[in-house]
Order: C-alpha cells, then structure tokens, then sequence
C-alpha cells in the first residue's frame, strides 16, 4: 500500500510551509506529496491567501528529489489546455519524471466568481474537460518532430509541434477520480493510469472501482490502479486524537466514520479495509500542515504495518 501526503493549501498556507511538509514527506519515505488545486478557502479567512497549484509543484520540483508530485485535481476550467500541457511538462522534466497529472472538470462555483473565471454549467463544464484531456495526452503523445490537430466544439489545435515533452514517456500518469457513474468511468478507461475514489464510504468505493473496472475491461485496456483518499486523524491516545480532529474543526466520532481516524492500530485496520476494496493507493488528507508530527506518527507506526 502506497502512501502519499494530501494538502489543502487554499485552506491557509504558504509556500514555504508546503515545502516544509513535502520535505518532511520525502524524509519520512512516504510516496508522493500532492495539493489540491483550489484558489478560495473552504471555512476560516484562509489567509495567507492561495497559491497557485502547479507553480508550487515547480518550486517542489526543485526542492525535492525522490517523491512523486502531483494534484487532485487540477480544474479543468482554471487554464487553457494548451499551456497547461506545457506547464505540466515543464514541471515534468524539472523533477526528473516526478509528476502525476489529476484531472478533473472543476466544481467549485465561488472560487469561479471570485477570480473571474468562467463557470459553465456542468455538461458544459464536462464537455471541455474531455476535450481538454483529450488534447494534453494527444500533445504529450506526439513524437518529437511531428505536429498535433484536434478540433472540438471548445477548443481546436493546428499543427502544434506539440512540444516540450514531458520527461516521462509517453506522459505523466493521468489520474481521474469521482463518483459519476457513465462520463468519469469512460473517460477513466480512455485516458487514466489511476483512479480515485475522495472521501467516500467503503461500500461506495468498491461499487466505483467496480463499475470503472468494468468499463476498462470494455475498452480492453489492462486493468489501472485505484485508490482512496481520506481525511487522517490518527494519535497514540484519545486526547492525541481528539486534539487533531479539534484542529481541523471535526469532530472524533464523525471522523472514525468517515475518515482515517483513531489509533495506528484503528487507522491500519481502515486501510486495510480500502485494500480489500482494491485500493493499492491511500492519499492522506493531512489538513493541519503545521502539525509535522502527525507525519512522524504515521511513519512510524502505520507505514510499516502496511509494507
């Protein structure tokens, strides 16, 4: 079982305190270190304010030098899908192959009238997110020396040279996640190396990885990863516990419920259970980004429970 470190920045935080996790993160041996990409708070003033998602995973690039980078997801409504492939792979090759492409259509509706983005509604906002994937794997893919074409009804592409090209080849793993039951399950078995299913219940999750597996073996592609994320919420003892899910305005019974929360023993047992429902991949919500021990906890005491 991978475990990767998720972050919500747009909830409060700098640059230099995501670096300080995603640092923390590498040392620790988790996986990968990923962050939403949301540009207004959720609840509370979220100052200092956003920061943009993949300008971050530049600086992390850099920064970094063994964990895997990446978003869940990227809006397909916040860029234009050409410069997105280029800022991906720009991002690509300044980690060495590090990055992991999330994918999604955008849903978030005040963020969209608080910085002037367009916000259609959501078979449109559905329509231009295929296209969009659509477009960035088909300029990803092109061999170097060729040009790409792609019209559709929102965007059209004209003998781009497609270039620069990510450093992984063909592309990034494209990760695409969500409950819908017949556009996200067919574009997954089009387009994703992963699928993931956010903050939903054990029975739902393994319905979903179900219902996408289904349509993969349809389009007779080899089977893809899946996995889960889950807000975490884990302590030694209850007051460590109950001390965490204070920090991030929950509460403990709610979040045995419906997150990664309790003991290591408690939290090993939940994931063990999200394996059982075929994920191989555990995202861990991690909402308190100045609580680095939480990490240490989860390192210490949950990784090696799962290796």
């Amino acid at each position: 079982m991978d475990l990767r470190i998720f972050t919500e920045p747009q909830q409060g935080a700098t640059y230099d305190t995501l670096l300080a996790v995603a640092r923390k993160t590498e040392e620790l041996g988790f996986d990968a270190f990923f962050r939403s990409d949301h540009y207004l708070t959720m609840g509370g003033d979220g100052l200092p304010g956003p920061t943009d998602a993949w300008v971050t995973l530049a600086g992390l690039a850099r920064e970094t030098s063994r964990i895997r980078l990446g978003t869940l997801v990227t809006a397909a409504t916040f860029r234009h899908p050409g410069p997105l492939a280029i800022s991906v792979a720009q991002v690509d090759a300044m980690s060495g192959g590090r990055v992991e492409f999330g994918f999604g259509s955008g849903w978030y509706a005040a963020e969209h009238s608080a910085y002037g983005l367009a916000f259609p509604a959501l078979g449109e906002r559905f329509d231009r997110y295929e296209e969009q994937l659509e477009a960035i794997v088909g300029l990803w893919e092109t061999p170097v020396g060729e040009t790409y074409s792609f019209s559709g009804k929102h965007y059209s592409f004209t003998d781009s040279p497609a270039l620069p090209k990510p450093a992984q080849s063909p592309r990034p793993p494209v990760i695409i996640g969500g409950g819908g039951k017949k556009r996200t399950p067919a574009l997954a078995a089009r387009f994703a190396d992963e699928f993931n299913m956010p903050f939903a219940s054990l029975a739902d999750t393994a319905a979903q990885f179900g219902v996408v597996g289904a349509a993969v073996e349809a389009a007779g592609r080899a089977p893809i990863r899946y996995s889960a994320a889950q807000v975490l919420a884990v302590g030694r003892a209850d007051d460590e516990v109950a001390r965490r899910a204070a920090a991030i305005g929950r509460e403990v019974d709610e979040l045995r419920e419906n997150g990664l929360a309790g003991s290591p023993a408690e939290v090993v047992d939940k994931i063990g259970q999200y394996a059982a429902a075929g994920a191989s991949r555990m995202y861990l919500q991690v909402l308190d980004l100045a609580d680095l021990e939480h990490l240490e906890l989860v390192a210490a005491e949950v990784a090696p429970q799962l290796s």
